[in-house]
């Protein structure tokens, strides 16, 4: 019968090979940073050139197997589109509308 610190070993040894476990440190990563990321300083907006660079990059990474990192820029961006877009819908709502 295996012992406990076998199965783990093999489980370990599993999640690696299907990238699994790479893919859940790059989130937990990603979450911690998002975490102590200081929410008082605001971001500057993500121009349309901005957006493209970091499209970029993520292709970069992606083909040359940095899978982890592009999760990590992947879920920032994410987040940081999720705030743009909330500030835009504030903006919606705050702002007088304009008849045609």
């Amino acid at each position: 019968m295996a012992t406990v610190a076998e199965l783990k070993a093999v489980l370990k040894d599993t999640l690696e090979k299907r990238g699994v476990l790479g893919h859940l440190k790059a989130r937990i990563r990603a979450e911690v940073f998002n975490a102590l990321d200081d929410e008082s300083e605001p971001r500057p907006s993500l121009s349309h050139e901005n957006f493209l660079i970091n499209e970029l990059i993520r292709e970069y990474l992606e083909f040359n197997k940095y899978k982890y990192t592009a999760s990590v820029l992947i879920a920032e961006e994410h987040l940081r589109q999720e705030q743009a877009r909330g500030s835009s819908a504030e903006n919606l709502h705050t702002s007088p509308r304009v008849k045609r």
